[in-house]
């Protein structure tokens, strides 16, 4: 089994949350579900640092402020693999502007800004549904 720690982004915005889709290279979750902005914590890396810079590779969006909501942790099995992912959540504020996967070949396809009234949870990762009732949404 492998471990991951990852930071993800809980960006709401006119009651719309900012959401990423994931590629066919998505090492833990499933492809086409829509996603948090976030990622595995690299070593030396501090979690703050993780979410500026998943942000930026993934929608082109700058870090404004983080403010660390909840954890959770989830067994999945991908790709031939066992994973343990935790999954630390951060309230954020982002710097308004044009949304663009900045990162080319990795692991997010799309992103949007997507209605909270909208969403469907059958669309949406297990983090991501997690998140809505972070936010109390659901």
């Amino acid at each position: 089994m492998r471990s991951r720690v990852s930071a993800y982004a809980i960006a709401v915005m006119e009651e719309q949350l900012l959401l990423t889709q994931l590629a066919d290279s998505s090492p833990v979750f499933e492809p086409g579900r829509w996603h948090l902005p976030g990622g595995g914590i690299d070593p030396g890396e501090q979690p703050h640092e993780t979410l500026g810079r998943e942000l930026y590779e993934e929608t082109g969006l700058e870090l404004l402020d983080a403010r660390l909501v909840d954890a959770r942790a989830y067994t999945v099995h991908r790709l031939g693999i066992d994973w343990h992912l935790v999954g630390l959540f951060y309230r954020v504020d982002v710097k308004p502007g044009p949304l663009v996967v900045t990162k080319a070949d990795d692991s997010t396809s799309a992103v949007a800004w997507m209605p909270l009234s909208g969403l469907r949870e059958s669309r949406l990762s297990p983090a991501a549904v997690d998140s809505l009732a972070m936010i109390g949404a659901r």
